[in-house]
C-alpha cells in the first residue's frame, strides 16, 4: 500500500511517500522518498512537493491508500495549513486519514516499554509533554498537557524522558533524570500511522481536527478581557 505521511506541526515540516503491507514483513515500512519543507512556506510548498513527489516516482494521486498526518502539538498555522491539503485530498480520492501524534511517535521511538513521558520543546518556555504506556510497538495515552519548562521534570518524576529536543535532554540529565534521544523520522511516523490504520483508526476529512494543546493567543486573550 502506498501511503503519503505529512508533518507540518514544528518550524520545519517534511512530506514522504511509503510503502507499507508488502512482501515477507507486512507490519514494516519503506520509505520511498521524504522532502523537506522549509517552515513558512508550507502553503505554498505542500501540495506542489506531492505532485512532484508522485511524478517522480511514476505514481499518481489515484495510487494513494491512506494519509498518515501529524496532527499536533505543534504550529497553529502550519497544522491548519497541513490537515487543510490532506482533507482536501482525502475528500476527493476517497482515502482514509490516520492522524498521528508527535508525542506518541516520540513514545514509541524510544523503544522502552513501560511508563514514558514524551517531551518536544514548544517554544515561550514551555514543553508539551505525553504521558504514555508502551507496549510493542504501540503506546497507550495517559495524558498530553503543555507545562513550563521549570515544571515539566517534576510532573513526570517516576518516568524515563523521551525526547528528540537536545536542550531539554541535557536539562533532564542534568537533574539525574533517565533520558532517551530520539529521532522524529518519516518512518516513525509511518510506522505508528500504518499501525493505527491496520487497528482502524482512521477519521473522516470532516472529522479530521490539530492537536494544537496549547490555546490560541486569540483565545488567551479572549479569556483574559472577559
Amino acid at each position: 500500500m502506498l501511503l503519503l505521511v505529512t508533518d507540518t506541526s514544528g518550524k520545519s515540516g517534511s512530506v514522504a511517500l511509503t510503502r507499507a503491507g508488502e512482501g515477507l514483513h507486512t507490519d514494516d515500512v519503506t520509505v520511498i522518498e521524504a522532502v523537506p519543507l522549509a517552515g513558512g512556506t508550507f502553503s505554498a510548498q505542500l501540495v506542489p512537493q506531492i505532485a512532484e513527489l508522485l511524478s517522480k516516482h511514476g505514481l499518481t494521486k489515484n495510487d494513494l491508500g491512506a494519509f498518515l498526518v501529524v496532527s499536533g502539538p505543534g504550529s497553529f498555522t502550519g497544522l491548519r495549513v497541513g490537515l487543510a491539503a490532506i482533507k482536501a485530498l482525502a475528500e476527493i480520492l476517497q482515502k482514509p486519514i490516520v492522524p498521528v501524534s508527535l508525542l506518541e511517535v516520540v513514545a514509541v521511538a524510544a523503544e522502552t516499554p513501560g511508563k514514558i513521558a514524551a517531551a518536544l520543546d514548544a517554544g515561550r518556555g514551555e514543553v508539551y509533554v505525553g504521558q504514555y504506556d508502551v507496549s510493542g510497538e504501540g503506546a497507550r495515552i495517559l495524558g498530553e498537557q503543555l507545562l513550563p519548562k521549570d515544571e515539566f521534570l517534576s510532573a513526570t518524576v517516576a518516568t524515563p524522558i523521551a525526547t528528540p529536543d537536545r536542550g531539554l535532554a541535557q536539562m533532564a540529565r542534568a537533574a539525574g533524570r533517565s533520558v532517551i534521544e530520539v529521532e522524529v523520522t518519516a518512518r516513525a511516523i509511518a510506522r505508528l500511522g500504518f499501525r493505527k490504520l491496520r487497528a482502524g483508526e482512521t477519521v473522516s476529512p470532516a472529522d479530521l481536527e490539530a492537536n494544537y494543546i496549547r490555546r490560541s493567543d486569540a483565545e488567551i486573550f479572549a479569556r483574559t478581557s472577559s
